[in-house]
């Protein structure tokens, strides 16, 4: 298999699709490597490296696509990439087409080979190739929510310790949230933690136990009550394939303290607070009411090194699976990857993401 990893183009984003032990994986078992040059440079991947791991290094984007069968990325193609992609092109990356609908069309029309990390599953029913880059942003939530409540940076002017007992609400209880819980309670925080299901709430209560939590099951009153009394609501509702629910209305926030900060970790999914809207890493702060908003789209890649190295002890087995088969037949013999395949030939075949798009 021809494989390729262009350079990461979004704003702000230096983790890569391969790092040099994952491209040696994939040389000595005879697969073609091409790698953009100093795709991974930011984070101490350099050309030398790849190369010493068996790679090629090819100085251009167009060359990269163009060489391939196989794509290796993080995040999803912006437009300026479009271009490259075509009906022979199989992409392996997150893809989170129903968080933005008008450029999930641009994609399909491409015909490319779309396969999304955020949709492949594992037997107990997660997903593994999402949940690494979950994990660090659920702590990334809690690091940034109280850096942005400084003062200086336009929050109230709080800090979580167990000087002064501060609140942070936690919305959706998945791999994100329980690790922004987790966060949350290390920094002494009083955490309220809403979430849809029971069991879920029992299993987290057994875990983090009662002192300094709240579990509360999730209605529009009880988090309208909660987000009113917390210095930080840092919302992880996921839903597979589909736009994350609106759980925090815009007039809910006429009720929040001035100055305290709403972190949205599901902007990719268009986010489950009404007023968010995308921000990065340069400007990743707005205020609406009086309520700091951080709505980075890539907040795993603040911390590029260690999410590439997780993000590839999770994608490396696929990725062998899908060089060595070759797609259609690992496709095919493997139904966690066939959970992945979003877009092919032009048409959406996942049924969440057809039922998100309305297609």
């Amino acid at each position: 298999m021809k494989i390729g990893v262009p350079k990461e183009v979004k704003n702000n984003e230096h983790r890569v699709g391969l790092t040099p032990d994952s491209v040696k994986a994939l040389s000595e078992l005879g697969h073609q490597l091409f790698v953009q040059s100093n795709a991974g440079h930011a984070i101490g991947f350099t050309n030398q490296l790849y190369e010493l791991s068996g790679a090629q290094i090819v100085d251009s984007p167009a060359e990269v696509y163009k060489l391939s069968n196989l794509i290796i990325k993080v995040k999803e193609p912006v437009e300026s990439e479009f271009q490259y992609l075509r009906d022979d092109l199989a992409l392996f990356t997150y893809l989170h087409l129903a968080g933005d609908p008008i450029q999930a069309k641009k994609l399909l029309e491409t015909g490319v080979t779309g396969i999304a990390y955020e949709t492949v599953t594992a037997d107990d029913g997660s997903l593994p190739l999402l949940a690494p880059m979950s994990a660090i942003a659920g702590q990334l939530g809690v690091v940034v929510g109280s850096y942005h409540l400084l003062k200086p940076n336009h929050g109230r002017g709080t800090l979580l310790s167990d000087l002064d007992p501060r609140i942070v609400t936690v919305i959706g209880a998945g791999v994100a949230g329980k690790e922004a819980i987790a966060k949350a309670k290390a920094n002494n925080a009083q955490v309220k933690i809403i979430d849809l299901n029971h069991s879920k709430l029992e299993e987290l209560k057994l875990e983090f136990g009662e002192e300094g939590m709240e579990y509360i099951i999730s209605t529009p009153n009880a988090i309208k009550e909660a987000i009113s009394e917390s210095d930080i609501v840092i919302g992880s509702v996921y839903v597979v394939g589909k736009e994350a629910p609106k759980v925090v209305s815009k007039k809910m926030l006429a009720n929040m303290t001035e100055g305290s900060v709403l972190v949205d970790i599901s902007i990719d999914q268009g986010g489950c607070f009404e007023s968010s809207r995308p921000t990065n890493h340069d400007e990743p702060t707005f205020i609406e009411n009086g309520v700091l908003h951080y709505c980075v789209t890539n907040m795993p890649g603040a911390v590029p090194l260690s999410a590439t190295s997780a993000l590839n002890k999770a994608t490396l087995p696929f990725i062998k699976e899908l060089a060595n088969k070759g797609i259609n037949q690992a496709l095919n013999e493997n139904k966690h990857l066939m959970n992945g395949l979003n877009i092919q030939n032009g048409e959406i075949i996942h049924p969440a993401i057809k039922e998100a798009l309305g297609s």
